[in-house]
């Protein structure tokens, strides 16, 4: 305690304000730290210690608002000091969107972020001799950014970068300290990644325009009246990246960033909805989970990824599906055997750093091994006694039309080309087309068609024919008489509906695409796609072209399916 003259001078009340004020403040601390030590996995064992600990900052959060007049005087509270609780309330919200998948909860790890910013909580830690108290500003900053990109806030982005940017340089001047390069990556990380999209989508003043990638309401095609189609719901999905050189920031590369929205619808503000402003409790949360729950792994070894598959194996509700999305480097085969099962085809990556055996990394000892640093299709043999929706991004992911459907549970695999054409090949560290075209179908589509840039007004016609296609896709895909009922049963979902509606989109259009010209260059699935019926259908073939047109790109599309029609 401090300022206020000899302790035994302070009224009992408010030495009381200030014992109270300490307790809570440890109790946070001891709270938070203890989060660490929680399993990344499964949902029960985590979800009462997280309430606790929202309890207990909800508790201090208010406590300082209440009495921030006998802290400042008695306690000394600085200002710094009220910005690392709120810092800590954003984390706290942060990692709770990663445990629930509910973008609800991004929106209040915003509010507290912004608020630090707004109020300048942080001001005066410079003028303090103290690099630790910096390091703390500058993670705040790069979590702000974080959480800032998921929720396509570009603008603010780019502000909090150049703020970020001027705060490392005051440091690493004042602290001669050794993190300067690890700072300084940080930053080109971010600048990597807000860089990544191949189209810019601008206004008439050329300002640029932040379009939502997330499900929005009326953007899934509806099922017809009568359509028989299976009542399965999307509840959990391991979201994998392992891809060399690809864009990343805080342990998402690109690839990760963008099907973790295609799995999310567009998030609302819940504090606002229920007209309580400040803390929101996780009790709070809707009813009805509105997104599919997801694990995001960077870069796993096969024993992370196995145990984090088997944990949503283990904990899929009756009646749902479990996606896996893998965004890997191909392994592919060294030897050919006789007999050609599910480990013979290779597969893709996992990270092989961390997993060693006896002090040392284990290798091949000759070519009638398997690749052990590889997920093979037979690993995920036993996970289809539950329905599996999987999407390999790959240059190995043909490895996974060698499929058995051992189990009579729906399956089926999205796999993208193995190769693309030389000038696609460029951007690959700025992410898959494949992916691309599952997250954006319009701006993969202006990708392949070599245009950077799209006035709003164009974008939004694009848009809406777009939405017209996919109404179509969705009746040819329900009404085919010839397709596999995997594809059927997964369609009562819209999450999953609307990946295979863009896989359609994304096959017709490199089939039709002059410069695709190789059966490499296009994607495949298990079980096959009637094509007739599907990715090389008249009508399909049509829209594609009708959109060309729009663009005025049409000579770069083979044209004469047009004539035929």
């Amino acid at each position: 305690m401090s300022a206020g003259g000899a302790e035994e001078d302070i009224p009992l009340g408010e030495r009381k304000t200030v014992t109270d004020f300490c307790y809570l403040l440890d109790k946070s601390k001891q709270l938070f730290n203890g989060l660490r030590d929680l399993p990344q996995y499964g949902h029960k064992q985590w979800q009462s210690y997280f309430g606790r600990t929202f309890d207990v900052y909800t508790k201090l959060w208010k406590f300082q608002q209440q009495h921030r007049q006998v802290l400042d005087n008695r306690y000394g509270l600085k200002r710094w000091q009220i910005g690392e609780i709120a810092s800590k309330i954003g984390q706290l919200y942060y990692h709770y969107y990663l445990r629930t998948s509910e973008t609800s909860y991004l929106n209040e790890a915003f509010s507290f972020y912004s608020a630090i910013r707004q109020r300048s909580y942080y001001s005066q830690v410079n003028k303090e001799d103290r690099p630790e108290l910096v390091v703390k500003k500058l993670r705040y900053y790069a979590r702000y950014i974080v959480v800032c990109l998921l929720l396509n806030k570009m603008d603010l982005v780019k502000d909090l970068v150049k703020d970020l940017s001027d705060e490392i340089e005051d440091y690493t001047h004042r602290f001669n300290t050794e993190d300067q390069l690890e700072w300084n990556l940080v930053l080109q990380e971010v600048a990597a990644f807000i860089e990544a999209d191949p189209v810019m989508v601008l206004n008439d003043d050329n300002t640029v325009v932040v379009t939502s990638k997330r499900l929005v309401e009326g953007g899934v095609p509806q099922l017809e009246q009568g359509m028989i189609v299976g009542q399965l719901t999307l509840a959990d999905a391991l979201i994998i990246g392992n891809c060399s050189n690809q864009v990343k920031f805080s342990e998402l590369t690109i690839d990760m960033f963008r099907m973790l929205q295609a799995l999310e619808r567009e998030p609302v503000n819940l504090a606002t909805q229920m007209n309580k402003p400040g803390m929101l409790e996780p009790s709070e949360k809707p009813a009805k989970r509105e997104n599919p729950h997801k694990y995001l792994l960077y870069k796993p070894t096969f024993s992370q990824l196995y145990t984090f598959l088997s944990a949503a194996f283990k904990e899929l509700p009756a009646n749902s599906v479990l996606l896996m999305y893998l965004s890997a480097t191909g392994v592919f085969p060294t030897g050919r055997s006789d007999y050609e099962g599910p480990y013979d085809f290779g597969g893709v990556l996992t990270n092989s750093n961390r997993d060693i055996l006896n002090g040392e990394t284990v290798h091949k000892r000759n070519q009638a091994h398997k690749e052990m640093h590889c997920l093979h299709p037979g690993d995920l043999y036993p996970f289809t006694r539950k329905p599996l929706f999987v999407v390999v991004d790959s240059s190995n992911s043909v490895a996974y039309k060698n499929f058995t459907n051992l189990f009579g549970q729906p399956v089926v695999c999205l796999l993208s080309p193995t190769v693309y054409p030389k000038n696609m090949q460029d951007q690959s560290q700025r992410g898959s087309l494949f992916t691309l075209f599952l997250y954006n179908p319009l701006m993969a589509f202006l990708y392949v068609c070599g245009l950077s840039s799209m006035r709003s007004g164009l974008w939004d016609k694009c848009q809406e024919f777009l939405r017209k296609v996919n109404r179509d896709l969705g009746q040819l895909i329900s009404r085919s008489r010839s397709i596999d009922q995997a594809f059927l049963q997964f369609f009562g979902d819209e999450f999953l509906r609307l990946l295979l509606v863009r896989f359609v989109f994304c096959s017709a259009t490199m089939r039709l695409h002059k410069v695709f010209r190789e059966t490499r260059n296009y994607p495949e699935t298990y079980p096959q796609l009637p094509k007739e019926e599907t990715v090389e259908n008249p009508m399909v073939q049509k829209h594609v072209l009708e959109l060309a047109s729009i663009l005025d790109v049409q000579n770069l599309f083979c044209d004469n399916t047009l004539d035929d029609y």
